[in-house]
């Protein structure tokens, strides 16, 4: 027995360019969740610019919990991506759900009162609009024989 289950890549009846991005999207989830990890800070004042004032060992915590959930699932995208491609569809709506729920709460629910976006926000935006393009096309070539 092994890890892992045979690849399902041969499956896989959408337009090839959909796992492409989901292979680009585990590392731009990847490298964030290595920072967030392993960054003396977690990144939240050298990338973030978060005051962290005296709640500082609680931020960081907070961004190595974040890195540890980014890493998960930057796995999952990068052997989805490389060995079982039938799920890229289903993982394509999981960045949507995770992006968008971030992109509102950057935005428009709790943006934060400073008025400094940090990177992930902008990235979040368009991760939803890319997502959105690569589930249409992952979903229109599955008709195909």
């Amino acid at each position: 027995m092994s890890l892992l289950p045979p690849t399902t890549n041969g499956d896989y009846r959408g337009h090839p360019s959909a796992p492409v991005f989901l292979l680009l999207a585990a590392g731009l989830t990847l490298v964030p969740g290595l920072i967030h990890s392993f960054l003396p800070d977690g990144g939240a004042g050298v990338i973030a610019g978060l005051d962290m004032g005296d709640r500082r060992d609680l931020v960081i915590s907070l961004f190595r919990w974040q890195g540890a959930t980014q890493l998960a699932f930057g796995l999952a995208l990068l052997a989805v991506a490389l060995r079982y491609r039938s799920l890229t569809p289903l993982f394509l709506v999981l960045i949507l759900v995770e992006r968008g729920l971030m992109a509102l709460h950057g935005w428009v629910l709790s943006p934060p009162a400073s008025g400094h976006h940090p990177p992930e926000h902008y990235g979040s935006v368009a991760a939803v609009i890319l997502a959105g393009l690569f589930l249409a096309l992952s979903l229109r070539g599955s008709t195909r024989p």
